[in-house]
């Protein structure tokens, strides 16, 4: 699947079937945003990737909006060090991992993570330095249903040239 297929095709999958996502894979999207741009090329981001389906519970009870982590059979979980640009780079991996994993056939979801009264909670469970902050969770997996993609904003409405 080419970039642009991925991207006009990847959504948001809550429910998955329960088969393991290959270690490669799981490498591949990582990979994906380890390659991500960064403002001076700082590249602070660090990723956890979660398998243990108890670890995985544990971390959907403590998001409000991510229970549906559990029954994801990966979540890779983004840090970044509290560099200047820390979110805009650690969004841009995510980013990435998104659109990667759309164009290998997966299913993802991004959790929240930098701003919510549960990011320091998250970081301790998984051992993460205090120097660390979360950007966000990303379930991974194999879709269990094809619904639709929710929809988009025509380009006609959101693209201004020149000025607004």
């Amino acid at each position: 699947m080419d970039a642009m297929e991925a991207l006009t095709t990847r959504r948001s999958v809550r429910k998955y079937k329960q088969d393991a996502v290959p270690a490669e894979l799981i490498e591949k999207v990582v990979d994906a945003g380890r390659l991500a741009a960064s403002a001076r090329n700082v590249q602070p981001w660090e990723f956890v990737v979660v398998i243990n389906r108890q670890m995985r519970a544990e971390l959907a009870e403590i998001c409000e909006y991510g229970k549906f982590i559990s029954e994801s059979p990966a979540c890779i979980v983004t840090f970044c060090h509290d560099t200047k640009y820390y979110l805009e780079d650690g969004s841009a991996a995510m980013q990435n991992m998104l659109v990667a994993a759309a164009a290998l056939g997966l299913g993802t979801c991004w959790v929240a993570g930098d701003k919510k009264p549960y990011a320091r909670t998250i970081a301790e469970k998984l051992g993460v330095p205090p120097d660390c902050r979360l950007i966000g969770l990303v379930a991974l997996g194999h879709p269990a249903d094809t619904g639709q993609r929710a929809p988009k904003r025509a380009l006609s409405e959101v693209l201004h040239l020149e000025r607004w």
